[in-house]
């Protein structure tokens, strides 16, 4: 058990190191050809979006975002995350605000409550970095646990493709597909999915 898992955080380790050295050439590239940096799927690499400055400006700053920064701002927690912090967000891309139901966002978007509680389900105090992410899942052996800013535990584990996820108190995974985008008060993780508090 304990030599699957070594394993399991060694591929994790290497997966991450290997994705960062071909996203930083792919930026590059990107860099040289367009003058923006775009950050998609596993291969992600430490950015501050040009002018972004706080968590909010990073939010803003990216289209993948969208979605959140307007339910940021609709829950009125633009001002939290606009202030010193550090804060960790496991942020849904765009695609994972799609496959929420209509009916159900729609019914968020009015409840200003139940959009906060559900926002700050995705917000850790502190500021943790894939590398820090990294060396909690060595200690833990595979298995890690953050809180939120309102107490609630998010469980990160390395699933069967090697994938760091993150299980919700309904039982439900969504996987890190993006890391380290940086603002001067915190980090942004994306993520494939929203994840769902109790």
């Amino acid at each position: 058990m304990k030599k699957s898992v070594l394993i399991a955080l060694t591929t994790l380790t290497i997966g991450f190191l290997s994705n960062k050295a071909i996203a930083q050439t792919d930026t590059t590239k990107r860099d040289t050809a367009t003058k923006t940096t775009t950050t998609t799927g596993t291969a992600a690499t430490p950015t501050t979006p040009s002018g972004s400055g706080d968590l909010v400006g990073v939010l803003n700053s990216s289209t993948t975002f969208a979605p959140l920064a307007l339910a940021v701002k609709s829950a009125e927690l633009d001002a939290t995350l606009k202030g010193p912090g550090p804060y960790t967000i496991f942020a849904p891309n765009d695609v994972a605000f799609s496959k929420v139901p209509k009916p159900a966002m729609d019914d968020l978007m009015k409840d200003h409550a139940k959009l906060a509680k559900l926002l700050k389900y995705h917000v850790v105090a502190g500021k943790y970095t894939k590398a820090d992410i990294i060396k909690a899942l060595t200690v833990g052996k595979g298995k890690a646990a953050l809180k939120t800013v309102d107490g609630e535990t998010l469980n990160l584990s390395v699933n069967d493709k090697s994938e760091l996820q993150i299980v919700d108190a309904k039982g439900n995974a969504a996987q890190v597909i993006s890391f380290d985008t940086m603002a001067s008060n915190g980090v942004v993780h994306g993520l494939n999915g929203v994840l769902m508090p109790q």
